[in-house]
């Protein structure tokens, strides 16, 4: 369910980046977006105890995962502006293998066949979707492929902090580290919303907020493995908004590509018990 919060919430941001950054800088989406957050996140702190819930031992590591996550945010936004929207999800769904990867070296979470095979075969979905082809890859491909490996930096510093710190906590870190990094560029490069922009500003920020404390959560629950590569649904509802807003077309291999997804995704949700067990065992 904290999943499900997740993949509704960043189908929309993508909908809003994509239309906020026709008008406003990049650097000045982000700074609203994490000012804004901090007041949307205030009834999650109050009812978490208030201040007393951010405290963290862990601030050193709270400010690295942040420092990447914003590049890697910066790099998904700046994408958006220069591929389809189709092509920068799909490109971000290269993640679970790098997190996979990053889970499995450096938190100790056993990467076995299925959950390896489930990542593999969403991977293969996302590419009958996407259509990729090697000599037509430009700089914004190279920019979400960034994107993507440092998302799954961040998700993996995610699931260290979740066994020392709340996800509020979490959310509020990254809220007020973001915030501070992106001050001074958002400034120089200022220009008053419209009343339209505000409007998908605000949704960027609630989207951006209340995402973040949906995978935290998720993270909380499971492991960084088997939460990752259930995001791949994203890409099929990308694809479904596409059609409807845009008027985007979803061919046969597109079709082809979201069952493989979906299937990669009831492999993974199947192993699921078996890697609760061996928690416990």
């Amino acid at each position: 369910m904290w999943m499900l919060g997740w993949l509704t919430l960043m189908v929309t941001i993508a909908i809003a980046g994509r239309e906020a950054s026709h008008e406003l800088g990049l650097f000045q989406i982000m700074l609203m977006r994490s000012c804004i957050g901090i007041v949307l996140l205030a009834p999650l702190v109050r009812r978490a105890g208030g201040l007393a819930a951010t405290r963290t031992t862990q601030l050193r590591w709270h400010a690295l995962r942040n420092a990447v996550h914003y590049a890697a945010q910066y790099g998904w936004f700046a994408a958006l502006t220069l591929i389809p929207l189709a092509q920068v999800v799909a490109i971000e769904f290269t993640m679970p293998i790098w997190t996979a990867l990053l889970a499995a070296a450096f938190l100790g979470e056993r990467l076995h066949g299925g959950k390896l095979a489930a990542a593999v075969l969403g991977l293969i979905g996302v590419a009958l979707i996407v259509k990729p082809a090697a000599d037509q890859i430009d700089a914004g491909q190279w920019i979400a492929l960034g994107a993507a490996i440092g998302f799954a930096v961040s998700v993996t510093l995610t699931k260290r902090l979740t066994r020392t710190d709340s996800p509020v906590a979490i959310i509020f870190w990254m809220l007020v580290v973001q915030s501070l990094i992106g001050l001074v560029p958002a400034l120089l490069s200022w220009r008053w919303p419209s009343t339209a922009s505000w409007g998908w500003v605000l949704l960027i920020a609630f989207c951006g907020t209340y995402s973040h404390y949906c995978m935290a959560n998720a993270l909380h629950h499971a492991e960084a493995t088997l939460v990752v590569p259930m995001d791949f649904i994203r890409v099929p509802l990308t694809a479904l908004a596409g059609w409807l807003i845009y008027g985007e077309r979803v061919d046969m291999l597109a079709v082809a590509g979201t069952a493989l997804i979906l299937g990669a995704n009831v492999m993974n949700l199947r192993r699921a018990p078996a890697s609760v067990h061996e928690r416990v065992a």
